[in-house]
């Protein structure tokens, strides 16, 4: 007679090889790991608990009656990352292509409820072919119970999702929702429909890869914020975001011990160029302030004319918000503004203070931007910084022109301290422009026109284009040479640390989507 400690190790062995050895085999052939493979990495070693180990569909159509796999296809539980508290699934491709079942959301919805009830991350591993057909609407239903809870976690719990094979149709949409999503090249790819009812409908020829792979969503949508080369770089990639947040929204992040102490940065005062049109690389100035080799820059490859990232300042967790005065003259236009809305509401939600770099010439002109919405989209940005409550502060390098001026964390829409460097102009529009339009009968009636108009300039430069103007009125609260600039924000952000502020009692605002 068989015992049960026998019958129960029985089971375990079949849970833990899942769809079989030849399928994972196939598995690594593809270089992709296998589900449990991506946990061991993942996890603290030891610390992983795994949920509903012995769980298997209910379907009997189709013959999948006779198929069963304990475990069905996702590995769900809880463990630590770095000595902390994650929920985490596991999608198995090796059991029925990772297709999702009533029992598999179930056991995902069943580690999302207790991430929210304990108040810890969730991380969801996706390699799958989308809803097992077989079993019909129950699996339409198991994702919508997925969105339903990732939508009641967001700004909760810390929710990242990692793209590590297919991930096709609704189920594009719980990656969607979450905070972070990050792609592995070559092996991973996301879309609404494929390519096949793509050259159905619209007659395009397109590759899997050139539709949705990393690549794509890296750099023209703006889909993941992150493309690793390998399963390795991602999974490192998910430790690292880990560590700029809290648990949940009720924490503050991690304080760890300062890399280096205030100090003055010398070489800060010298990267801003003599000439106000030459560009030159805001992560210079992001690298001088933080902490050594902290910073870690989000959706890097997408609107690149904004920077947005996590780093450290004396050992505490910031957001990052900085024009890329390389890049289109570091304009805001539709993409730079989503891409900076959503960072700056994930950090207001979860306790993050808010460290703004400004040198912006304005929004960018045309039609195409007109056409797509730049009015409600660049709204988007002023509504996030506006209803933000955490600790923000402002340092304005150089050009701070417009509308652009007020959107990026200026003292009127709530920031709690600006600092200027003794190069920003702080006007409504750059010199030239503004001497043409105040001074145009002054300059078409001269006898040198082109001598007038650089008189003119230079007259506005001198009233205008300086800090001085704005800090005489207390929008600017000091002016600072850029060497002090990393001394000065670690006395404010720790001056901060304590702020409280509460909203006007509402459901919720109505952002310009």
């Amino acid at each position: 007679m068989t015992s049960p400690k026998d019958i129960l190790q029985k089971k375990n062995q079949e849970a833990l090889l899942l769809g079989g050895q030849n399928r994972i085999d196939a598995q690594h052939k593809k270089g992709k790991l296998t589900a449990r493979e991506r946990l061991d990495l993942l996890m603290d070693e030891g610390s992983f608990e795994e949920i509903g180990k012995l769980v298997t569909h209910r379907s009997t159509e189709f013959g999948l009656e006779k198929q069963k796999f304990l475990g069905d296809g996702v590995i769900t539980g809880y463990g630590k990352v770095d000595g902390r508290l994650i929920y985490v699934f596991s999608q198995d491709f090796t059991v029925f292509g990772g297709s999702l079942s009533e029992a598999y959301a179930e056991k995902i919805c069943k580690i999302m409820d207790l991430a929210m009830k304990n108040g810890a991350p969730l991380i969801g591993l996706n390699d799958s072919g989308g809803a097992r057909i077989q079993e019909g609407v129950v699996s339409l239903a198991g994702y919508a119970d997925i969105f339903y809870r990732n939508t009641l976690a967001s700004g909760v719990i810390p929710q990242i999702s990692a793209i590590m094979g297919p991930c096709a149709g609704g189920a594009v949409y719980s990656p969607a929702i979450t905070d972070f999503t990050l792609m592995v090249e070559g092996s991973s790819y996301m879309f609404v429909t494929g390519p096949n009812v793509v050259k159905t409908v619209t007659h395009e020829e397109v590759s899997s890869e050139e539709l949705g792979g990393a690549s794509t969503h890296s750099t023209k949508s703006g889909v993941t914020h992150f493309a690793c080369a390998n399963e390795l770089e991602c999974i490192e990639n998910i430790k690292r975001l880990l560590s700029y947040m809290p648990q949940n929204c009720e924490e503050e992040p991690l304080r760890y011990p300062a890399a280096s102490n205030p100090r003055l940065v010398p070489a800060l005062n010298d990267i801003v160029p003599a000439n106000a049109n030459t560009p030159y690389d805001m992560r210079e100035v992001i690298d001088g302030v933080v902490d050594g080799n902290s910073f870690m820059e989000v959706h890097q490859n997408f609107a690149e004319n904004i920077i947005v990232g996590f780093a450290r300042l004396d050992g505490r967790s910031i957001g990052i918000v900085a024009n890329q005065p390389a890049v289109l003259a570091g304009v805001l236009d539709i993409k730079a503004s989503v891409k900076g809305a959503r960072f700056v509401r994930f950090c207001d939600a979860f306790n993050i203070p808010l460290l703004v770099f400004e040198d912006v010439p304005g929004f960018l002109p045309g039609t195409d931007q007109e056409w797509n919405g730049i009015i409600t989209n660049g709204a988007k940005l002023l509504y996030a910084f506006c209803e933000a409550t955490v600790p923000r502060v402002t340092v304005i390098t150089r050009k701070a022109y417009g509308g652009a001026y007020d959107v990026m964390n200026s003292k009127h829409i709530g920031a709690d301290m600006n600092y200027a460097w003794p190069t920003a102009e702080i006007a409504v529009m750059g010199p030239k422009g503004a001497a043409e339009i105040i001074f145009r009968n002054d300059i078409s009636t001269a006898d040198d026109p082109e001598a007038k108009l650089a008189e003119k300039v230079a007259e506005y430069t001198e009233m205008f284009a300086n800090p001085y103007r704005a800090a005489e009125r207390g929008y600017v609260d000091e002016v600072i040479l850029p060497e002090t600039t990393r001394i000065k924000l670690i006395r404010a952000f720790e001056m901060l640390q304590n702020k409280a502020v509460s909203l006007p009692r509402k459901k919720h605002g109505n952002i310009p989507l």
